[in-house]
This record gives C-alpha cells, structure tokens and sequence, in this order.
C-alpha cells in the first residue's frame, strides 16, 4: 500500500516512548518539502488540544552573514561549512536530555529569518513538556565532520523525496518569494543549492524511512477533526 501521511502521524506518535522525549529528524535535499512537512505534522499532532510537539530546524544554525564574509564562504552560504553543526548537535543532546518529570527548563532554540536570511537566536522555545521534537534541515545524515554527530541524537530520519524538476520549480519560487530577481534565484538554485542537493541526496539512504510526494501534504488548516491523543 502507498505510504500515506496518515501513516506517517501513526508512527511520529509511536516515537516517545518510556517517559522521555523523543527527536525525529526530516531530511531533503533545498526545496523538497521538509519544512512543509516538519508543519504539517507538528499541527496535526498537536491537534487542539495541549500543544506536546515542537518543531525545531537546522536553518538556525546558519552562520550569520558577517562570519561567512570573514571565512570566504558567503558565496556558497547552505553549504555544510557554513552551519555551526556543533552547536546544532549539542542542542539535539540537550533536547534529549530535558524532561518534563524532572522538572527541566524551556530549552530555547535559535530561529532563522529568511527575509533577512539570517539566524536569530533565542527564538524558539521548547517547553519541558514537549514529548517529541520535530528537527528539518539539509545535513541531517551527513557522516562526515561534526554533522556525524546529529545523526546519532536522532530516534528517526525522514528523507523527502520529490521529483527533481519540481523540486527546483519550488526553490525558485521561494527564493523570487524572499527578495531575489528570476534571474539571480534561477542562478543559485541551479548552481549552490544544486551542488548541496547532490551532496543531500548521496545521503538518502541511511534515512529509516523515504517519503514521497503524496504523503507530505496533509489536510489544510481549517480542516475539521478529532484532536489526536498524546501518546503515554
């Protein structure tokens, strides 16, 4: 039977298990639907009732535009080397290890803004009550430099996959949305961010599970339903 998204919230609920906090990870290549994805489930889950998912991406890790200048990389920014994917793993491990019966703190994560195209830190907060955190990004099963410490934080990686003509359709459109000219968005999603999706893609198969296309979307938010329950 095809993978659909009702499948997917299925086994997202199933991750927290034995009282502690349980992190998914989202993997794609730019422009493949994580962070469509990442909401979409985190609503979803959620429901109306007492908010227990939290969603947490890698783009705050981005290095901020003044670094990559001073390290000669702000022509290639989404690159690997151009996160603190240190900083990124040493969250994961703190989200792991915070919980709610011991009375943790709100963990608070750096966001990103993409009209500035710049991180902002302290921007989202994870409550102690959060019993499973939704993590997207690029790097996410990357084995090589600080980014081989991400995937062992994870409880599972997710990797979209999205046919290739559609996925640079989509990545166009988003960098015209922020700012960029048909022109200059065509140019960077055909040169950087392309280079940086073979990278991704190379990655895909220590994912745990492949998502296509079809199960990514789930029902809009005004959809009507039952609340899902919070899994013990």
């Amino acid at each position: 039977m095809p993978l659909t998204f009702d499948d997917l919230l299925t086994r997202a609920r199933r991750l927290p298990r034995d009282g502690r906090r349980a992190i998914l990870g989202i993997a794609g290549s730019p422009g493949s639907g994580k962070s469509t994805l990442a909401a979409h489930l985190v609503r979803e889950l959620n429901g109306s009732g007492e908010p227990w998912v939290a969603h947490v991406p890698m783009d705050g890790f981005h290095l901020a535009d003044a670094e990559l200048e001073r390290l000669g990389r702000r022509d290639r920014k989404g690159a690997p080397d151009t996160f603190d994917a240190a900083g990124y793993a040493a969250l994961l491990e703190r989200l792991r290890e915070e919980r709610a019966e011991t009375g943790g703190d709100i963990v608070y994560a750096p966001g990103f803004e993409r009209v500035l195209e710049q991180p902002v830190a302290g921007a989202l907060p994870v409550p102690p009550a959060a019993r499973l955190v939704v993590t997207e990004g690029n790097y996410l099963l990357l084995d090589t430099g600080a980014w081989a410490r991400v995937r062992p934080r994870l409880d599972e990686v997710w990797f979209c996959a999205l046919e290739e003509t559609e996925r640079v359709r989509r990545l166009v459109a988003r960098h015209e949305r922020f700012g960029k000219s048909p022109a200059d968005a065509a140019a960077w999603a055909l040169g950087p961010d392309r280079r940086n999706a073979e990278l991704v893609a190379a990655t895909r198969h220590r994912a745990d599970l492949v998502v296509p296309a079809d199960a990514m979307t789930g029902p809009p938010p005004c959809a009507p339903g039952p609340a899902p329950s919070t899994p013990v």
